[in-house]
């Protein structure tokens, strides 16, 4: 699985784990979708009907909607129709094979919240997931307020950052990215995961700002003491303890 689950959790402002309807006749895509979705701590129900998924969606109300476009009942813009219908804030994220502009256009204008065009990762799927449920009002579960990986200390509720002893001064964004990398530790952290968790994707996907804001925490963090930023060549960023 190419996915990393990161600590806390995305859950209903209640606390409880969200609900991810996934539908496509697809039986292996379907399925590889709701891995994920079960790897991220959600909750994954399938269907592989339009009549299938309206039905879902009656019993259970999702906080999401994955949907392909082609079905073999009715099509995704019918299906997206009855969602509205009973669940009119329901956020929803097509999929489809079709990657002309007029099919992007008429999902959207039909109500649709996103689209990814297959073939697709994974992790794409899970970050448009994110960005989408957290405008629809779920939350990121606090734990600790304090977060410490070696000598590095990070104070989640005044924002102060101390390495050995010695306070650091970051920016808001500098301090949003920190706390993503000390939140999984020894973890290697792609670009796409980490714009996806710092940015919340409105940033444009450009992974050039990433880098950037890299090496702005480096000169802070790891300035005259051993590293604990690293760079692992076409993969990402871990954070370990220094030693």
């Amino acid at each position: 699985m190419p996915l990393a689950s990161s600590s806390p959790a995305l859950t209903r402002p209640d606390g409880s784990a969200l609900r991810v309807l996934v539908v496509d006749d697809e039986v292996n895509i379907a399925e590889l979708i709701s891995m994920a979705v079960r790897y991220e701590g959600w909750e994954p129900q399938v269907a592989h009907t339009g009549s299938r998924a309206v039905g879902a969606a009656k019993d259970a109300r999702p906080d999401a909607v994955v949907l392909d476009v082609m079905l073999p009942d009715f099509d995704g813009m019918e299906v997206l129709r009855r969602l509205r219908a009973l669940h009119p804030d329901v956020p929803v994220l097509f999929l489809t094979a079709r990657d002309s502009v007029e099919d992007r256009v008429t999902g959207l204008t039909a109500g649709g919240d996103d689209y990814v065009v297959k073939p697709f990762s994974l992790e794409e799927v899970v970050a448009r997931l994110r960005a989408l449920m957290r405008r629809a009002g779920a939350t990121d579960r606090r734990q600790s307020n304090q977060l410490s990986v070696g000598d590095l200390t990070l104070d989640e509720d005044s924002h102060e950052v101390f390495r050995a002893g010695d306070e650091i001064h970051l920016t808001a964004t500098e301090f949003e990215l920190l706390r993503f990398l000390m939140r999984n530790p020894r973890r290697v952290l792609s670009k796409p995961q980490i714009l996806d968790r710092v940015w919340n994707y409105d940033f444009g996907g450009q992974a050039n700002v990433v880098e950037l804001y890299i090496s702005y925490l480096r000169k802070k963090i790891d300035a005259g003491r051993s590293p604990m930023i690293h760079t692992m060549r076409g993969a990402g960023y871990v954070l370990k303890p220094a030693g």
